[in-house]
């Protein structure tokens, strides 16, 4: 008779992607739900919010990958790094200045929900780095499937030039074949060695992430509905262009989804 720690046991006994994407599926939806993302995903986005999300953004890959950085050695996170590939930070950095100016960091906010996955990412990485693995692979693989998908949009949306400046987030030069290179990312993070019980601590981390990316989106809406950046009114919105976007709304909700 099946007990439910066998059937338990059985079930941690898959890959480990496998077992995030499954762990994750509600509430990455959920996340893809938010207004903030559902209005960005029609293409009903401002540069305003769009430079307040990349400025959260920075942020939050700066702590990540110095959290990186920190544990790239440590065999619990060394078959996953690939800084030349995914790295974010710089890429955040050229975006920033182009949207700001050269005095960027002193313009950029950073709300209380940013400031908290930030803290979280830190904790992870100085006492928990087995589990840095559930963070990278929820922002990295989506960035890579999905955040194409944003990609166009916000050009479109925001009139950005073709040639890709403020867009460098979404650029990959280091990745030739994301579909590859997912598939390589996936099987290094299979051949991680872990125990059960580290492995529902994975899944419960990366469900936490999906949740601080979602406090992230919901404080983002309230600051711009409030009509601040960095404490001072915003401009008022220009029209976007919004036309030929929404045909893309579903088929991009879709490859969001598939992203982890």
């Amino acid at each position: 008779m099946e007990t439910p720690q066998t059937h338990s046991s059985e079930s941690m006994s898959k890959d480990l992607s496998e077992l995030l994407k499954e762990a994750t599926k509600e509430v990455h939806e959920q996340a893809e739900n938010t207004p903030f993302m559902k209005n960005f995903q029609k293409g009903q986005v401002s540069l305003h919010e769009f430079k307040l999300v990349t400025a959260s953004l920075y942020f939050i890959y700066s702590a990540l990958e110095e959290e990186i950085e920190r544990n790239k050695n440590n065999p619990v996170y060394a078959p996953v790094y690939f800084p030349a590939e995914l790295h974010r930070k710089a890429a955040l950095e050229e975006d920033l200045e182009y949207f700001y100016g050269s005095n960027w960091r002193e313009e950029i906010p950073c709300p209380e929900a940013t400031k908290k996955y930030v803290e979280r990412l830190h904790y992870v990485g100085k006492n928990h780095p087995e589990l840095l693995v559930a963070h990278a692979y929820t922002r990295y693989l989506g960035d890579l499937s999905g955040g194409q998908v944003l990609k166009k949009i916000a050009q479109k949306a925001l009139q950005l030039p073709s040639t890709g400046e403020g867009l460098a987030f979404f650029t990959f030069d280091g990745v030739s074949n994301a579909t590859k290179f997912k598939q390589l990312y996936r099987s290094r993070m299979n051949a991680l060695e872990m125990d059960h019980a580290t492995k529902k601590r994975v899944l419960e981390e990366a469900k936490k992430a999906f949740l601080l990316n979602i406090q992230v989106f919901e404080a983002l809406q309230e600051l711009v509905s409030k009509g601040q950046e960095n404490g001072h009114p915003m401009q008022p919105t220009g029209e976007l262009r919004t036309r030929n976007i929404n045909r893309s709304y579903e088929h991009g909700k879709t490859l969001l989804r598939a992203g982890v």
